[in-house]
């Protein structure tokens, strides 16, 4: 008790900066009053990429490099867990240390909120720990144990996405939601969290090894053996996969239009009144710097088989891939993963793995607030395919309720900053550098798993 009351007591920076530390991106912003996630969320690659020049980009800088081809990137977070603390401390000192940083800060005058994937091993937490504290100086820190990533979901106005009526959280807006099963798809894996009164359900929390990098790694696989050499293309593959695919919502019935479609010669073919098929026009860097979707023309691609190239009205040349049953294969993977021989259930099925863990009284209100946030929830038709199976493996007497976050790239930043906006709840979880040099790196481990 005595080293809680200290805590309590000690006064902590009136700047607290709040970062989800993601494997593709990096979400970071300092916490206001009132936190707003475009203005006050900056979004920076969390990597060092090198160009085809041999010129190497970190972190914040990726985004002004003008040729993405035959780029290699080298990425801190593998797996979720952050492994490479050499290259990490570079993106963060380019992030938040250089002069012309846009979220420049001085460490011991900040404190840092900072987000952790479920299920961290303790080895990589005390080097989080050491790095934040002895490497970086930040005069107070929180590693989200508890309040792991998934859980601060929990502290958004949830009520208001999933419910028909439109709700506001004005009173207990400090308060977390009591009952909330997130689903994080990110970049690494995907993750189901059931979130009590603002904690995760530690039993319960299920893990899918397959997010957007897989996908993507999927994809640069079968375009290679159909049409020509991406494996070296992994930006460029990503951004097709990110604007063309979808997640369809009655798989075996596009099969079977793509076949009759490449079977009949001339034959229109369509989900709805769309084609499945479309063009997508690579970029050259030079004139178009953004791959670019288009109808479906076999006349063009039937040319660029013979010439390897088409030009266009305007006399340039254009390198055209035809997007047929790619579009909705490579997502179904996140629904069917024993499709290429991965033994783990589909994340319908992991979701309801999850809700074993709980006492089924809590099964009506976990599956009426399921939340999903990710990059991987922005694929069209994600939410309606996750509901449509959810419904099926559901017992009847429980509602179903799917919603994507508003933004769900940001929405676990908005949550921490949510959390770091509530000044005497932080008092009560920050923890100060001073008292880690006085007690140590296993005494915190304890203090953030809440053992003391």
């Amino acid at each position: 008790m005595p080293r809680q009351s200290k805590t309590i007591e000690q006064a902590l920076p009136e700047r607290t900066l709040v970062l989800d530390n993601g494997a593709y991106t990096i979400k970071a912003g300092f916490a206001t009053s009132s936190p707003n996630a475009e203005t006050d969320c900056h979004v920076v690659s969390n990597c060092i990429a090198k160009s085809r020049d041999n010129r190497v980009w970190t972190g914040v800088q990726v985004e002004n490099c003008l040729d993405y081809g035959d780029m290699t990137f080298r990425r801190p977070v593998q797996k979720g867990y952050l492994v490479n603390w050499e290259a990490e401390r570079e993106i963060w000192d380019s992030t938040f240390l250089d002069k012309s940083a846009g979220l420049k800060c001085d460490p011991h005058e900040t404190s840092l909120l900072l987000t952790e994937a479920p299920n961290c091993p303790a080895a990589l937490q005390t080097n989080c720990d050491q790095m934040v504290f002895e490497e970086f100086e930040f005069a107070a820190y929180r590693r989200c144990v508890d309040e792991i990533g998934p859980s601060l979901n929990a502290f958004n106005n949830i009520a208001s996405l999933v419910e028909e009526s439109s709700q506001r959280r004005t009173v207990l807006d400090a308060l977390p939601v009591e009952c909330i099963l997130v689903i994080d798809s990110g970049y690494s894996h995907t993750t189901v969290t059931p979130v009590y009164k603002g904690r995760p359900i530690q039993q319960a929390i299920r893990r899918l090894d397959m997010g957007g990098k897989f996908l993507t790694n999927y994809m640069k696989e079968i375009l290679s053996v159909r049409q020509m050499d991406v494996r070296d293309e992994t930006y460029l593959v990503n951004q097709m996969k990110e604007d063309a695919c979808y997640v369809s919502r009655d798989f075996r019935n596009d099969l079977e239009v793509i076949g009759k479609g490449l079977l009949g010669a001339g034959r229109k073919h369509s989900r709805g009144r769309d084609n499945i098929t479309v063009d997508f026009v690579l970029p050259d860097y030079t004139t178009r710097m953004r791959g670019e979707l288009r109808p479906h023309d076999p006349s063009t691609m039937a040319m660029r088989t013979k010439l390897g190239a088409v030009t266009n009205a305007e006399g340039i040349k254009e390198y055209v891939m035809a997007l047929g049953n790619e579009r909705f294969t490579v997502p179904e993977l996140l629904f069917s993963p024993g499709d290429i021989g991965m033994k783990q259930s589909g994340l319908p099925e992991t979701v309801m793995q999850s809700m074993s863990g709980l006492p089924q009284g809590l099964w009506p209100s976990m599956l009426s607030n399921i939340l999903v946030v990710g990059g991987t929830a922005n694929l069209q038709g994600f939410i309606e395919r996750l509901t449509s199976q959810l419904r099926e493996l559901a017992p009847a007497e429980c509602p179903v309720r799917v919603a994507k976050a508003p933004d769900p790239i940001k929405s676990t930043w908005l949550g921490g900053a949510k959390l770091a906006s509530n000044k005497e709840a932080l008092k009560h979880i920050m923890v100060t550098r001073q008292e880690y040099h006085e007690h140590g790196s296993a005494w915190l481990l304890k203090r953030f798993a809440g053992s003391s």
